[in-house]
């Protein structure tokens, strides 16, 4: 029998598939098994889906804690989030409104609002997913495949790969007692070129019935360059105005 070149593309292609379910069979816990036990440990389907506003207040370090910013974050359902970091009078600006992306960047001299190419803006993109990027991902468009484990600092954590629609990935490592998201590793196509951005979570607090994390060090993979949020207070939907997260009308507004 001869299989053509197509063919055993296909097959190869059954052969992974194949070893895949059985390597998650093996362990005895499936992708939507493990997604559903992170959704439970957050608070539960009906609390996250509750959650329309989280705004997050705290410290930023950078330069390895050399400096210390004031930091507030919002997010805001369907896809908006604005991030804010302030130092001696000037104040960093990251936003977007679910479709167009902008910045104030007033340590590098730039403190009229610029747009952000959509490049430049999936890290916003990301950032603006209440929930994580496993919470409804399907209604995102994503694709999820569970990896089995893998070390992280001595936890052997559950690994699964998310797919996003735009074809960028990320990984997300969930503890194997609580599963929750310990660290999580993006991986962009930025101007043609594979970015990679490791983040660290921890010190999950309870804020009305959902737990956030309130430790969060990210940075490039394989770098000591990286930078820490401490959040000090968190609320869930408070009042947020979204004009907010829309690039302003007047420059310098």
């Amino acid at each position: 029998m001869f299989l053509r070149e197509g063919s055993v593309r296909y097959c190869s292609a059954i052969v992974s598939a194949v070893w895949l379910l059985g390597a998650t069979a093996a362990l005895g816990i499936t992708v939507d098994e493990l997604i559903d036990k992170n959704i439970q440990a957050k608070g539960g389907n009906e609390r996250l889906r509750a959650v329309q506003v989280v705004q997050v207040n705290g410290k930023l370090l950078v330069n390895q804690g050399q400096f210390e910013l004031a930091y507030q974050q919002i997010q805001k359902r369907p896809e908006s989030v604005r991030i804010e970091a302030k130092l001696q009078g000037l104040t960093l600006i990251q936003a977007y409104d679910g479709s167009q992306a902008w910045q104030v960047s007033p340590f590098q001299g730039r403190k009229d609002p610029e747009k952000m190419s959509s490049d430049d803006a999936k890290s916003l993109v990301e950032a603006a997913e209440i929930g994580g990027s496993l919470y409804d991902y399907k209604a995102k468009g994503s694709k999820v495949e569970y990896l089995g484990t893998e070390d992280v600092d001595g936890t052997e954590a559950h690994k699964l790969k998310v797919t996003r629609k735009n074809g960028d990935v990320e990984l997300v490592y969930l503890d194997p007692d609580y599963f929750l998201e310990i660290r999580t590793v993006s991986q962009r196509i930025e101007r043609g070129v594979l970015v990679e951005t490791e983040t660290d979570l921890g010190d999950y607090e309870k804020v009305e019935g959902v737990l956030l994390p309130f430790a969060i060090e990210s940075g490039p993979k394989n770098s000591s360059d990286k930078q820490k949020v401490l959040i000090d207070k968190a609320a869930i939907n408070p009042s947020v105005d979204d004009s907010i997260f829309k690039f302003p009308a007047t420059p310098g507004k």
